[in-house]
């Protein structure tokens, strides 16, 4: 999965997408990678109904995000000021990072860096 905690997204389809000029851009609060979802500030919310306890004797409402698909998203570029498709590279070092597809510019690195890896011929014994 590309998109990351704490990723600055744009909501493209779903009730909250908004109309083509003015999308949704958010902040990605949770990762599912397993179920391929995503939980995004502000979009998807639901209420759930909170029953009369001895800790919320007055019981109510409380409003909440639920996942969506990773696919409803696109990460914003700063650059391009969008969401945009991403591509993943290798830069001068070895790190692995994202970048948009549209400009070109790197949008974070991928994990730690690997060590290189020495390409050595198996010998014939």
């Amino acid at each position: 999965m590309y998109i990351r905690k704490d990723d600055q997204v744009e909501v493209i389809a779903g009730d909250d997408k908004g109309s083509p000029d003015s999308r949704k851009f958010a902040k990605v609060l949770r990762v599912f990678p397993a179920r391929n979802k995503i939980v995004v500030e502000g979009v998807n919310r639901v209420y759930k109904h909170m029953r009369p306890s001895s800790k919320n004797p007055q019981g109510g409402r409380l409003s909440k995000e639920m996942p969506i698909d990773a696919s409803n998203v696109l990460l914003v570029c700063n650059k391009c000021n969008r969401g945009v498709r991403i591509g993943h590279r290798f830069s001068a070092e070895g790190q692995k990072q994202r970048y948009c597809k549209k400009c070109g510019q790197s949008l974070g690195d991928v994990g730690p860096r690997k060590p290189a890896r020495a390409a050595a011929a198996p010998s014939k014994a």
